[in-house]
Order: C-alpha cells, then structure tokens, then sequence
C-alpha cells in the first residue's frame, strides 16, 4: 500500500490544489479492498487511487462535496451488501488534506530513506461531521497530520493504526529483452525497480519502461543493501556474471532471489559458490529460487515476467505454489 500512498502524494505535490484524503478506516465483514487503503479527490473531481474495485468511488466523491465546503472531517458509510454483493460496510474517513511543509519533507524522507512509518486515523462508526476526525502520521518519531488544523491528541476515538512498510523494489542484475519486459510489469504493480547493467553494454533508464533506478556496474564490485522488502532476479544469461553477481550479495538477505535458467545451472552455479565462498549461510542457499518462477508453462518474456512476479508475491506472502524450484525435468515440457 505504501505504493499507492506514494502515487497519491506525488500527484498532489504536483498540483497544490485542495484535495481531500479518502482513507478506509474499518470494514464490517468483507470487501474488495481492506482498511488501509487510500485516495485522493481534487476539487475539480479528479481522483488518484482507489479504494475499491471501483465501485465506491462515485459515492466517495460525492461525499467529498461537503468537506470541500464545509472544511470539517468526516466518516461515510458505505453499505456493499445492498449496493455490491460483498456482504460489507466500509467506513470510509474523508478529511481535507493540507499538509504543512515539515510533513512532505518527513514524509519523502521516510520513502527514500526506505524506513517504516506509522499511520494512526481517529473516528467514529458512524456517518457524519465531527472536526476531530484526522489521520497523524509518525515519522520515526515525529508525529504530523495530514491537515495542519487537526488536533493530536484526540479522546474518546477509535483509532485504526497502520504500519506503511518500505515501497517493494525488486532488483534486476542483467538487461536483455526478458529484464524489460520483467521492469515494466513489476513497475506496473508499483514496485520500484532498479536494473544493474554492464557499463559495455549500451542500455540506458530510456531502455526500462517503469525503471525507478538505473545502475551500470561490473558485478565482481558491485554493493547493494537488500532487505526484507527486496526482491533480486538474476539474469544476465552469463553463467560468470550470475555467479559473481551471487557471490557479492552472498552476505544479504532479501525477500526473494531468483535466477534465472534450468536446474542443471542452478546446481553448478550454487556448487562453483560453495567452493569459492564455503563460508555461505544455508539460508542465503535455501533463499535462492532456481528455476525462478512458478510452473504456468511461460514461454515468452512477457509470460515469463508474470511467472517471476507471481512467484515473488506468492513468497513474500507465505502462500504455497507449484514453483519451478521443485519441479523435476525440463522447465518446457
């Protein structure tokens, strides 16, 4: 989510014009999106982001009407059980978003920074105005609201709190036709991507729709700091240049490493690794997807590129897939 929150302060940034912050603050049963999720409403009705599959958006805006004029916070309700089918209601905390310069400044630094941060929204279950309705953003100690009038100590609110984790990036060693296609997909899920090349080759940032980040570097020097929101994908279709690229990230753990290429090559990759760097953790080794991907039967880049992110979601959020890691035989049967 923290992604999305991104796009919405990015674009306000860009144009200084009221706006008022749509933010899911409790859900009563079940609906397409979770609290949590946040849009933005421009005066002259434009909209960035989302809070549903697109359903309660026209309702969101209407409602955004009377903050707009009346300045005060407010909670809508939003009943899917008679309107969707999604046997849900969505509490939905709409407050004008006027943020001082001190909070851009936290709020840009935490993101580049790559640091959590905390979110706390303060409100009542039920529909209507109320001035001490807000969100207060916690910088690593530094507590801001999203509108300078707001109050910070509020009594007698629920409160729905978030912790916004680190944008996801995903780190692509090589810069062949198949790491384009795998930029612009990741791009598109709102991960910030950064493509390391060889500085010979003639690629540049131009060459990745999507790329957050664009690094030419020899992998035998190369230093990245990876973390726990950090995907790496290597392929750079040179078995030399995949292991040195291994062994200088060998002492990092990530969320995800992936290689590219069959088992056979996962194999001597891995056993070339263990000679030159015997002192490798059994969980840098257990962490490495080889074939990378799940078994969809991708042939082409671009379904290749969907294997890998599908994958990768699938390992971050714990849940089982039929990975070409475990698969026996050829990779295209």
């Amino acid at each position: 989510m923290t992604h999305e929150l991104k796009g919405i302060v990015l674009q306000y940034e860009k144009r200084r014009e009221r706006a008022v912050l749509a933010t899911v603050v409790a859900l009563d049963g079940s609906s397409y999106r979770r609290p949590g999720v946040r849009m933005m409403i421009f005066e002259n009705g434009d909209m960035v982001g989302a809070v549903s599959g697109g359903c309660v958006e026209k309702e969101v805006f209407h409602q955004a009407a009377s903050v707009f004029s009346s300045g005060h916070p407010k909670i809508m309700t939003y009943d899917g059980r008679y309107r969707l089918g999604c046997e849900g209601i969505l509490y939905i905390l709409l407050e004008p978003f006027q943020p001082e310069p001190t909070f851009l400044e936290e709020f840009w630094g935490c993101i580049n920074a790559r640091k959590p941060f905390t979110i706390s929204s303060h409100f009542k279950k039920e529909h209507g105005e109320d001035f001490d309705y807000h969100s207060l953003f916690d910088f690593t100690g530094q507590v801001l609201p999203v509108n300078g009038m707001a109050k910070k100590q509020p009594k007698g609110l629920l409160r729905f709190e978030q912790t916004m984790e680190p944008c996801f990036q995903l780190l692509i060693l090589g810069a062949e036709h198949d790491a384009v296609q795998l930029c612009r997909m990741a791009s598109l899920a709102g991960w910030e991507v950064t493509v390391v090349a060889n500085p010979r080759e003639e690629k540049s940032e131009r060459d990745f729709p999507g790329i957050h980040k664009f690094i030419q570097s020899e992998p035998e020097v190369f230093a990245h700091s990876l973390d726990r929101q950090t995907a790496v994908m290597v392929m750079t279709h040179s078995f030399v240049k995949d292991l040195q690229f291994t062994m200088s990230l060998s002492g990092e753990r990530a969320a995800y490493y992936g290689l590219l290429g069959p088992t056979k090559r996962r194999e001597r990759l891995l056993g070339e690794l263990l000679e030159r760097q015997p002192e490798v953790s059994d969980g840098f080794l257990e962490d490495i997807h080889g074939p990378a991907g799940i078994d969809i039967g991708a042939e082409t880049p671009q379904e290749i590129a969907i294997s890998i992110l599908s994958e990768i979601i699938a390992t971050v959020n714990g849940k089982q897939t039929n990975s070409l890691k475990y698969k026996d035989g050829k990779i295209h049967s």
